[in-house]
């Protein structure tokens, strides 16, 4: 049964799609086929509302104050559910809501949804990975191309304008000189950057 509420170390996470327009080097997804208490993160099919709602309510959330839109997939694949999900999260259980995003919804949807996002959840984690364009492509190769960076700059910078709790995030394995220079990166957007230690499990 594949899991779409589960904990990792002090967080919980929901898993809501296994869509992904990108393909990192670094994914947690090529290494099997879970990661923390989960038994099995990957879909034999596209989970629907009635079981998202479902697996949420069975879940025990004991001692949890923020719950986290991230899994086996980018979850601005399924922005409705992601969105419908906030709501009903929030009319039930007294919990922050955190998004982590490769921040290429904009060009998934063909438009802005920074406002709708910032709306449905307390914090947006951006995946900054990279410092620059040619470099992004070679680690985290977009479905969309070069033009990934700049959407993902820019819907990270949109987020700013609704919701002030907006950060970037690289992974330690890229590098001292590409952490600086991501730093600087994030420096000169004002938005804070959070270096994570990778994790392979």
């Amino acid at each position: 049964m594949t899991d779409i509420v589960y904990r990792y170390k002090d967080q919980i996470y929901f898993n809501i799609t296994n869509k992904c327009p990108c393909r990192c080097t670094f994914c947690i997804r090529n290494n099997g086929n879970s990661v923390g208490e989960a038994n099995n993160l990957w879909f034999e099919h596209e989970p629907s509302l009635e079981e998202i709602y479902k697996a949420i309510d069975a879940f025990d959330f004991s001692g949890c104050k923020e719950a986290v839109f991230c899994g086996y997939g980018e979850p601005t694949m399924a922005l409705d559910k992601m969105l419908a999900v906030s709501r009903y999260v929030r009319e039930r259980y007294d919990l922050r809501l955190r998004l982590n995003t490769n921040g290429l919804g904009d060009l998934i949807h063909k438009r802005s949804i920074a406002e709708e996002v910032c709306k449905a959840v307390d914090c947006v984690s951006v995946s900054l990975n990279m410092p620059d364009a040619k470099s992004y492509c070679e680690v985290v190769n977009p479905a969309y191309g070069e033009k990934s960076f700049d959407a993902m700059l820019r819907f990270a910078q949109d987020c700013r304008k609704y919701l002030e709790d907006v950060r970037f995030t690289v992974v330690d394995c890229i590098g001292e000189e590409n952490v600086r220079k991501s730093q600087e990166l994030a420096d000169s957007l004002g938005i804070p950057l959070r270096v994570r230690v990778y994790s392979a499990a």
